[in-house]
């Protein structure tokens, strides 16, 4: 008999229809067949269950799946299949952004279930990249996003954070392509072709499941790390992420043993619509880091404290996104310091500050606060930059509160005490609380944490970085647009990615025609293969219509994905009436090969 109640979204997590208190999922069984011409998977997931409830059903978060069949399989002694019984089942109501329950009726006894289903092509946690949008120009290239509620979309699943499973799989792929997975490679039965096995043996949840396929080669960088990627990248990726294996054991020296047996990268093509994502063993990362000059890697060792937070410690729900961010933002700068000194951690202190300063300004007050309300809206609503860098900030002030020693210490214990476990913002406050404000309850009067987390704004007790080698930066940028420097006079022969976005943030804006001309001459802005001093840039020659980089404009909006250099760009293209047309026609022709995460943004923005 099928399930005919109406299922709404879960009372904990409402971007979830799971009701896993009742039944839970504890593995993932998945078999996948790659199927480039139309884009899409068949595949089956076989489900193991804890049940709490043997009177409720299971109910799986899909979006836009096609459900061929769900059903029990009895096996023999030896593990083989020996007969499938169907099972009723029936689809919910769709919502627009949560998609629609799987609601499947269980047998008293059932511990296991499989789904044999079929994605959409326009499954929004797939991209599928045709041979020219790949860097060699001759295969076709997929890869998935499963971040924040876009697991749903390419398999049945229970897709809240707060559900962790352990899980395996097979891929079954064309002809001269590979598959990577966020999982250790599993062996293969011999003579088996086209086939990729994957194992993942810690429990963790949906939106870290991972997959790509494509013309990918690998090159060890060492022990535990290796550098995946398309063959023409894959030189320039290795040199660039050579510092891997250290960082890792910088890592460990300051918050405990690595648990994820090794830490890969895989380098995607541009399209990749962020900058990278935490998968556990396989970072996905955008090439748009590849600076030559190791000045972004902050973006590889941001992934990596995210298997200390996010990984090994989850946020519960996407409203305490800023236990994974926060968290891991300020551990990405403790790496960094620890391997590149002090003075490029406090440079990226003060770029992250002043970026703060400006999403602060640019989000309605409900939006600034740490313990942010997602109700009835996409989650990805949330992912801005106020988690991150307002977060990393509250625990920057704990720790000259109380003392970096005693922060170590309080932070190896946290990560310990929740390994493997996804928590809520209340009990991190708790922990907090018990563990380092009673322990030192005098000093614990300067922080306020009912401000930090639930009001917003940046609380005045907010630490504020200061730079030196920024500060003489600066100086110049004054100078210069005082009219007391020429741009040939200014000293840049040794400066880093950070001292270039300082100079270029800190000149007067806009430019005239002859001052972007001066600048241009001088620096060879417009021809900049640094993807984060380039983007600088293009903003200052939009903001000052300066006609000669507007070529290349154009090209890096048809050639990158990553929203957060495409969306700030085409905002300033329609924000001014004299190249608002130029932004539809060049959005026109990006849009195909744009992410589903980005274009549904974009979308939105042309749309108002």
């Amino acid at each position: 008999m099928r399930y005919e109640g109406e299922v709404t979204p879960d009372a904990h997590d409402r971007h979830s229809y799971a009701q896993p208190d009742r039944v839970r999922v504890t593995h993932l069984g998945l078999a996948l067949q790659v199927d480039f011409e139309q884009r899409v998977l068949r595949g089956t997931a076989t489900l193991t269950l804890e049940r709490f409830d043997r009177a409720a059903p299971l109910i799986l978060d899909t979006r836009d799946l096609q459900i061929e069949e769900v059903f029990l399989r009895e096996y023999d002694e030896s593990r083989h299949v020996r007969a499938e019984h169907p099972l009723p089942w029936t689809r919910g109501s769709v919502d627009p952004i949560l998609g629609a329950p799987l609601i499947i009726e269980l047998p008293r006894e059932s511990g296991e279930v499989t789904v044999r289903y079929r994605t959409d092509p326009s499954a929004t946690g797939l991209q599928w990249l045709a041979p020219e949008q790949t860097a060699g120009k001759k295969k076709p290239l997929l890869f998935s996003q499963s971040q924040s509620i876009h697991a749903r979309s390419w398999i049945p699943i229970q897709d809240s954070p707060g559900v962790r499973f352990t899980y395996s799989a097979s891929v079954i792929v064309p002809d001269s392509l590979t598959a990577v997975m966020s999982a250790e490679a599993a062996p293969v039965n011999e003579g088996t072709q086209n086939v990729m096995c994957f194992q993942m043996p810690h429990s963790i949840p949906a939106y870290l499941l991972a997959l790509a396929v494509g013309d990918i080669q690998v090159q060890s960088i060492g022990p535990r790390t290796a550098v995946y990627a398309e063959p023409s990248v894959l030189a320039a990726a290795a040199a660039e992420f050579e510092d891997m294996e250290r960082m890792i054991e910088t890592a460990e020296s300051l918050y405990g043993p690595y648990r994820w047996f090794r830490y890969d990268v895989l380098v995607l093509p541009p399209s990749f619509p962020f900058g990278g994502m935490e998968n556990p063993m396989l970072t996905f990362a955008t090439p748009t880091i590849l600076a030559g000059d190791k000045s972004l890697v902050g973006l590889i060792s941001h992934e990596l404290a995210h298997s200390w937070s996010g990984n090994l410690v989850t946020n519960a729900t996407w409203r305490d996104f800023w236990l994974n961010e926060g968290f891991t933002t300020y551990i990405e700068n403790r790496i960094q310091e620890a391997i590149y000194g002090r003075e490029q951690a406090l440079m990226e202190q003060v770029l992250d500050y002043r970026e703060l300063e400006a999403e602060l300004a640019s989000h309605h007050p409900a939006d600034q606060i740490l313990y942010i309300d997602l109700t009835g809206r996409d989650p990805d609503d949330g992912c801005t930059r106020i988690p991150y860098i307002k977060g990393a900030l509250l625990l920057r002030l704990m720790e000259q509160t109380f003392g970096r020693d005693a922060f170590d210490v309080f932070l190896n214990g946290y990560f310990e005490h929740f390994a493997f476990q996804s928590i809520g913002t209340e009990a991190a406050l708790d922990y907090i609380v018990r563990t380092l404000f009673f322990k030192f309850p005098e000093q614990a009067k300067a922080i306020d944490l009912e401000e930090w987390v639930f009001q917003p704004g940046l609380p005045e007790s907010a630490p504020k970085p200061q730079s030196d080698r920024l500060d003489a930066v600066a100086q110049q940028a004054f100078r210069w647009s005082a009219g007391d420097l020429h741009a040939r006079q200014i000293e840049t022969a040794h400066w880093c990615t950070q001292e270039w976005i300082e100079f270029l943030q800190r000149v007067s804006r806009p430019l005239t025609l002859d001052q972007a001309d001066e600048l241009d001459d001088t620096f060879q802005l417009t021809a900049r293969k640094n993807s984060e001093v380039l983007f600088e840039w293009l903003q200052m020659t939009v903001e000052s219509l300066y006609e000669p980089a507007f070529g290349r404009l154009e090209e890096f909006l048809l050639t990158v994905g990553r929203g957060r250099f495409v969306r700030p760009l085409y905002g300033l293209l329609r924000k001014d009436p004299r190249t608002r047309e130029r932004a539809h026609k060049i959005y026109a022709k990006a849009r195909p090969g744009y992410h589903a995460i980005v274009r549904n943004a974009l979308d939105a923005m042309f749309r108002e």
